[in-house]
């Protein structure tokens, strides 16, 4: 037969997170070593579970929870959002502005193939959260990547993005709290992106996913409520806060003057159709989950598990020469530069798959986040202490002799 070729569509769609180190990890394991999976933030991997009373909600409601459901989720569930974003200040929103999805993922790339046709372009921060990017080429679209920049908290530098809008921009993109760096935006840095989209006639597309998930006692500003003209789409669910990723719910919510993106919000109820709905069991845990986030705020406070889990990576790593590190204010992730100089680093991707296969720890290369330096890695420090100790001794066994 013929051999049969994967769509051109694919051809520069990448999701690194899951790439060459992850499949070397997997052949790894087969041929039986223990890999430490530092390179997903996957609560459960490490024994942080769905609290009682979400799971509970679950199995009360599996009945009601058999056929389908409307194709933009229960009502129970998207009144609770209404009622979550109206808390974050977010006004004149109703149940039809919200679209309950399988996770986040899938009311990305809902989103965008709603949005783009062929060669149009979408701002995303370098660096992203690479489904952005994916989404976007699959899309037939353009990313281009505006800066953030370390020295300054990983801001994103609002004149680079206006140097890069062009003609063929339809929207701008921030993930805030930040994956992969843990950074949160300032009001300031918000209200400023706005300006520029009402200025240039863009949509907002706001991942939010993090947003219960700081520390510190700092807020969390949903740029939403910053905007009652600029359309702005907002995105978060519970697959972080209420360390569900398994059960897949997320959703998005449309805010801001829907009326001139009126015929986008016909594409985006179309592509909800087609998918019939979400997964509805998990649509019944919503308004409970909103309701019930004691438990995150434990973990996230100081003395709690990941507030002394992100103290304990940042300081230590700080203490590795040939690395340096902006200290992350929310999220489970933590991104270190690393001296290229110093180690001789050409291909960072290798470092990756060097440390995997000496240390059996699996990380993530920067430039896996569409970052176009060599010199970053991420780290996801949801394992416990025990194992963040091994991999710091790891870490600086390897770097001690190493070079590319």
């Amino acid at each position: 037969m013929k051999e049969i070729y994967k769509s051109k569509n694919l051809e520069n769609v990448k999701y690194a997170i899951r790439g060459r180190a992850m499949e070397e990890a997997c052949k790894m394991e087969k041929e039986g070593v223990d890999i430490l999976k530092l390179n997903i933030g996957n609560p459960a991997e490490f024994g942080l579970k769905v609290p009682k009373k979400i799971r509970k909600c679950m199995k009360k409601n599996i009945k009601k929870a058999e056929g389908y459901s409307n194709s933009k989720g229960i009502e129970e569930a998207r009144i609770a959002i209404k009622k979550y974003y109206e808390g974050k200040n977010v006004r004149d929103i109703n149940i039809d502005d919200i679209y309950l999805g399988n996770g986040v993922s899938e009311l990305i790339l809902m989103s965008i193939k709603a949005l783009l046709s062929k060669d149009e372009e979408v701002l995303i921060p370098m660096p992203d959260y690479p489904l952005w990017t994916a989404s976007v080429n699959l899309a037939g679209g353009k990313a281009v990547h505006y800066i953030c920049e370390e020295e300054n908290e990983w801001y994103p530098n609002i004149e680079d993005i206006e140097n890069k809008i062009t003609n063929k921009t339809k929207a701008i993109v921030i993930i805030n709290p930040n994956n992969p760096t843990g950074s949160l935006y300032e009001k300031e840095i918000l209200e400023q992106i706005i300006d520029v989209a009402r200025r240039y006639n863009l949509i907002v597309f706001s991942d939010e996913i993090y947003d219960r998930l700081v520390y510190d006692d700092l807020e969390h500003i949903s740029i939403a409520s910053l905007s009652k003209d600029v359309p702005v789409i907002t995105f978060s669910g519970l697959s972080k806060s209420h360390m569900a990723a398994g059960f897949r719910i997320g959703w998005m919510l449309i805010s801001g003057n829907k009326e001139y993106i009126k015929d986008y919000i016909q594409g985006l109820n179309l592509l909800s159709s087609m998918r019939l709905c979400s997964n509805v069991p998990a649509q019944y845990i919503v308004e409970k989950a909103l309701k019930y986030t004691k438990s995150t705020k434990k973990l996230f406070k100081k003395g709690g598990r990941l507030y002394k889990q992100r103290e304990y990576i940042y300081n230590e790593l700080n203490n590795i020469p040939g690395i340096t590190i902006q200290k992350p204010k929310a999220a489970f992730y933590i991104f270190p530069k690393i001296d290229t100089k110093k180690f001789n680093i050409t291909d960072d991707e290798k470092f990756a798959l060097d440390f995997l296969k000496e240390k059996h720890i699996l990380l993530v290369h920067g430039s896996g986040f569409n970052y176009n330096n060599i010199d970053h890695f991420r780290i996801t420090y949801l394992a416990n202490k025990k194992q963040l100790r091994h991999t710091i001794k790891q870490l600086k066994d390897f770097l001690k002799t190493y070079k590319q």
